[in-house]
């Protein structure tokens, strides 16, 4: 709804404006980036985009079925990408067109954005060489480090750190040591910048238990 875009561009606005008080970026920079922000609530204004980079809560079905709306309303060259953490791409492209599921992929930014290097760029079996390379130089092009990955689930961050984080979890529960003993333990001994403990409750006990089960 026009709220929640509104609240979206004004976290934007907000955050730049940290950037600018820290000496990060120019004030005219801040001006120029934000208008070239535009907030809408209709799909049909993705019409003429040339790559969509979804990032809805991960809900296979609802990405789905966006996805299947988007297809028909943006122009038959636009690349899809997912930001999702750990979904099946092919999944989701499937609930495209055989043409369109050539130009779908995965792109996991980490969080926070503005301040995280690293993305993910996740192919399928079915996505165009073409379309792979140009996906690479436009995530390149955001002063990003790109890794590439195939779609299997979790990807290559999650595949490894979310059995990482379900384990302190376990070494909790097990009465081996203490939250904060736990998460020093990880922070000084593998120069970790938080715990997993920690980490946990930053991601969201309830995103971690779901993209644990997938």
């Amino acid at each position: 709804n026009e709220d929640l875009v509104k609240k979206g561009v004004g976290g934007i606005d907000k955050s730049l404006s940290k950037f600018v008080e820290k000496g990060v970026i120019a004030a005219a920079k801040k001006d120029e980036t934000m208008a070239r922000i535009n907030g809408t609530t209709k799909l049909e204004d993705l019409a003429g985009v040339d790559i969509v980079i979804e990032a809805i809560i991960e809900n296979l079905q609802i990405k789905r079925e966006t996805y299947a709306k988007l297809d028909s309303i943006c122009k038959p060259e636009a690349i899809f990408a997912s930001n999702t953490s750990s979904l099946s791409i092919t999944e989701m492209m499937t609930a495209t067109s055989a043409e369109r599921q050539r130009r779908f992929l995965g792109m996991h930014f980490f969080n926070p954005v503005p301040l995280m290097k690293l993305v993910e760029v996740v192919r399928t079996i079915l996505t165009d060489d073409e379309i792979y390379s140009e996906a690479l130089i436009f995530t390149e092009s955001l002063d990003k480090t790109v890794v590439r990955a195939n779609d299997k689930p979790g990807f290559i961050v999650n595949r490894l750190l979310v059995p990482y984080m379900l384990d302190g979890i376990r070494v909790l529960e097990e009465g081996l040591a203490s939250t904060v003993d736990i998460d020093n333990g990880m922070k000084l001994g593998c120069n970790h910048p938080m715990g997993p403990l920690t980490l946990a409750d930053f991601v969201g006990l309830d995103t971690t238990f779901y993209i644990a089960n997938i």
